[in-house]
Order: structure tokens, then sequence, then C-alpha cells
């Protein structure tokens, strides 16, 4: 007969799933407990309705005692209450109520907000916002990396500019000071005493960001022990048909816009390599060895990302790394258009949105890029874990594409 301790294994991790789902666990909930309690008080009531639903399609409700199912309810009830309770206290007390780090970048504006714990000056630390300098955006990268939220403050002229640069990393960006209707502004905010503009949130959720990570190492590292023969046989080939090494490593634009190097099977004679990618692979490319050409058309060139991927400089979904010097129409990508830095907002993946809609192969003209870029923003706009689940299935179709070549 059931009883209070053997259903606590139900109800905990239906409880646990549920309340990730309403975003119980989100920092925001935190700091109000009023909030906090209302999201675990319907998580808790949904997990109890699927509980009584699962008793009865088993027709066990007769056999369970009413004093254990009132016990697993509100001992579950003033635990997670309780804890709520003493989370908030120690946020508000500990933690003087903040729970983000809170970066202010300064740029040719006085500090508008004294207080504030992390400032940085954008000339002294060389982050003057300019779209067309790759190493710039890497340096402001870094310097943002580990906050999450940065704030900006600076001229008028220099928000739409700030705005696109917030819109890169995966953070929630703001605008302190001013306000235009060209920087695409998604919210309003307080610092302190000041507004501030939203103009981006970060591509992902905590919470999300681990369900990815979780959903990359289930997949990554099976696939490696399992493609580890075949990956044996086609090094040797590799070495079999021309001279040089078996991998190719090229520095690809990875999160944040920060530098990676990726992995992949050498599919071109050595001394005709182009690590730059200044020049894209075209059909019957001289360049390509004999075995290169069947690799790049079964897509078997890739399998190293799964090395890129338990490493975390790449996910199994999301948006293709490329080059730094990737072009179209004899212009650099970023030059087309500077939403081009947004994609970078999360972590490259092995195979994106893009890519099982057929947009492969080189990318000669505007329209490839741009093609890539909507649906790379699409996929960033509307992440979700059976998303990535749904594109990997598809991906399966389109291991042998005309376009991969």
């Amino acid at each position: 007969m059931p009883n209070g301790i053997s259903l606590m294994f139900v109800v905990l991790p239906v409880l646990l799933i549920l309340a990730s789902n309403a975003r119980a666990y989100s920092l925001d909930v935190l700091s109000d407990y009023a909030e906090s309690a209302r999201r675990v008080t319907g998580a808790l009531v949904q997990t109890f309705l699927f509980l009584f639903a699962l008793l009865f399609a088993l027709q066990e409700g007769e056999e369970i005692s009413r004093l254990a199912i009132a016990t697993v309810i509100g001992g579950t009830l003033f635990a997670v209450l309780v804890f709520r309770y003493l989370s908030f206290l120690w946020v508000r007390r500990v933690l003087g109520g903040v729970l983000l780090d809170e970066l202010v970048i300064l740029d040719g504006v006085p500090n508008p907000e004294p207080g504030a714990r992390f400032v940085v000056d954008a000339s002294e630390n060389q982050l003057a916002p300019d779209l067309n300098d790759p190493a710039m955006l890497e340096r402001f990268a870094r310097v943002s990396d580990f906050y999450d939220r940065i704030l900006v403050a600076c001229r008028p002229e220099r928000q739409a500019t700030w705005s696109t640069l917030l819109k890169t990393i995966d953070a929630k960006g703001e605008l302190l000071m001013g306000r235009r209707d060209d920087i695409g502004v998604i919210g309003l905010d307080s610092f302190g005493g000041s507004s501030t503009l939203v103009v981006s949130r970060g591509s992902l959720q905590l919470s999300d960001r681990v369900k990815k990570r979780l959903f990359d190492l289930a997949i990554a590292g099976p696939a490696l022990l399992f493609l580890a023969p075949l990956m044996l046989v086609v090094a040797v080939l590799i070495k079999l048909d021309s001279r040089g090494p078996v991998f190719f490593r090229q520095p690809r634009v990875g999160r944040n816009n920060v530098p990676f190097r990726i992995y992949k099977f050498r599919s071109m004679r050595q001394e005709r390599s182009d690590t730059a990618g200044a020049q894209s692979t075209r059909r019957d490319d001289e360049r390509v060895s004999r075995f290169g050409h069947f690799i790049r058309r079964t897509s078997i060139d890739e399998l190293p990302q799964l090395l890129n991927v338990l490493k975390g400089d790449m996910s199994i979904v999301g948006p293709r790394p490329h080059a730094l010097g990737s072009t179209a129409e004899d212009r650099l990508f970023w030059q087309i258009t500077h939403r081009y830095w947004e994609r970078h907002a999360l972590k490259p993946g092995i195979t994106g949105l893009a890519q099982v809609r057929g947009y492969r192969g080189a990318t000669e003209t505007t329209s490839d890029l741009t093609n890539r870029l909507n649906s790379d923003l699409e996929y960033l706009a509307g992440w979700r874990l059976w998303r990535d689940v749904t594109i990997l299935a598809a991906t399966l179709k389109v291991l042998v594409h005309p376009n991969a070549y």
C-alpha cells in the first residue's frame, strides 16, 4: 500500500519539472517572496492533479491513505514555502537584494550612478563601439563576460551602435539616459535613481542554458564513442589520400564574438587550405582532395566538432560558426549587415535551423547570407529544447545535400 514516503518519490520529480517550467527557480523570484510563493504553489497544485490522475488510472485510489495524501501535500507545501522565505531573507539581508552582477560602461559621459559596484571606462579599455572592428567586439565580450546585466551610459549619437553591440552578448543589455526610436528598445527598467532602456535580455535563462548544455553532453559523449571506429578509418584514409594533418583547425567566431578553433577532418590539400576562410568552397573545387570530396558530400568532415561540443566551444544545435574572413559578393559578412554580430549571442552549433532549411554551401550572394542570418535570429528568439531535438532529427535528412561540396 502506498504511503507518504513512497508518494514523495513520485511528487518531488514531477514538482521539480513543473516548477522549472513555471520559472519558479529563476533569479527574479528570489527577491519577490509573493511571486515566488505563487509560482511554486501553482506548480504544486499541478503536481497533485497529476498524482490524482495517475492513481485513478492505476486504480490505486481506494488503497491509499487519505492521511498519507494530506501529509504529503501539507508537508511539501510547508517545506517549499519555508525554504523560499529563508532564501528571500538571505537575498535581502546578505546580498542586499542584488542577485545579478551588473557592469556599467561609461562612453564619454559622467557616471549617472556613482554607487555602482563595477564600472569601466570605454576609452580606457579600448571599447569605442565600432561594429567593423572584430578585435573590439572580442575585447567587449571579454570585459563583459560573467556579468548578468550590462548598462551603457553614452551620448545619444552612440546609442544605436551600442544597442546593436549589446545584442551580440548573452546578457541583459540596457542603455542609461536618453530616448530614441531607432535602437530597438524592448522595455524600460531602472538602475538606482536613473531610468534605463532595455535593448536585450540575453538569449537564454540560466535554467535553459543548463538544459541545453546537458543535451549537448548527452548527445556528444555517446556519439563520439559510437562513431570512434568510423572516425579512425576516416583518419587513416585522409593520411593515405594526401600529405598533411588529419584535422583542419581554423579560427571561427564563437559565442559573444570570441574566436575559437574549430576541428574538422581535413578535406583540402594541405598546401591549398584557406585558414582565413576568405574563399568559399566551390563545386568541383580543385583545392579539395579526392577523399575530401566524399567526406564533404556526406558531412563526415564535421564529426570532429563533437570535440568542440565537449570542450564547450560549440553546441549540437546553433548558428553555424563562420571564419572571420568569410565574404559574400566580396564584402565581409558584418559589412553587409551589422545584425550579423547578434547571431553570436549563443554558442555556434554543428547543425542549425538554417542548415535544415537547405541554406548550405557557398555564400556567393548577399541573399545567401541573409537567408542564413534570418534563420539564426529566428532560432535565437524562439529557443526551446524540443526545437533542438527536432532540428537534430531533421539534420539526418540533409546529411547528404546538393549544396554540400
